[in-house]
């Protein structure tokens, strides 16, 4: 016990880089995987099958490989920090799966949507604003809670560019007073408290806000 009051204190600094990591992997995903699949729903048969090959590519390749070649892609061009370049990273990654979501949302959308919002005059880009996104988030959210649990997990990549997050902290410690397993538990724990948290959290929103008869 006394153990576990030294290292979960510890382990808590880290935590809210995690979080910061995860929010803005997260926030960068949806906006550019928003314009992803809008793009290859609504922007003709070329551009979406370039896309496709886009999107598919980033899926195909594993995480850790794609955060260190963006990572180095970006240090060459821009000079952020670790964390920034870290979670700019995950955000593009993420961009891909959720593109994929957001267009599975999209078509689940009845296409009478677009064409009553279309008969009233309304140009595409505004209904697609106005009428379509808002009953496609609201589809959305049950896989958009999976990939949340993904990325959430996924924060600790950041790891590797020594980005104190709540597994770094985990490794400085069990160097310090060589206790790995107790470190890498309370760690794994989190990370379960977490996932379950923002997956119970969104499950809510999703019944709060789901459309009668969808």
């Amino acid at each position: 016990m006394e153990e576990l009051r030294v290292l979960v204190p510890y382990i808590l600094r880290g935590l809210s880089v995690t979080l910061e990591v995860t929010g803005v992997a997260l926030s960068i995903g949806l906006f550019f995987g928003a314009i992803l699949a809008i793009l290859r729903v609504y922007g003709g048969d070329l551009l979406s099958r370039i896309l496709t090959v886009y999107t598919s590519v980033l899926r195909a390749l594993p995480h850790i490989l794609l955060l260190l070649v963006i990572y180095f892609l970006i240090a060459r061009i821009v000079n952020l920090s670790p964390f920034w370049a870290g979670s700019l990273s995950l955000g593009i990654i993420s961009s891909a799966y959720q593109a994929e979501i957001i267009r599975g949302a999209i078509l689940a959308v009845p296409r009478g949507q677009m064409m009553a919002a279309r008969s009233i005059g309304m140009p595409t880009i505004k209904a697609i604003w106005h009428v379509i996104l808002p009953q496609a988030f609201r589809h959305a959210i049950p896989p958009w809670s999976n990939e949340a649990a993904i990325v959430i997990k996924d924060s600790s990549l950041v790891y590797v560019l020594g980005v104190p997050e709540i597994l770094r902290q985990a490794q400085y410690y069990s160097a310090r007073e060589y206790q790995p397993f107790l470190a890498y538990v309370t760690v794994a724990v989190i990370y379960f408290l977490l996932t379950f948290t923002t997956n119970r959290g969104l499950d809510a929103l999703e019944k709060r806000i789901r459309i009668p008869g969808f």
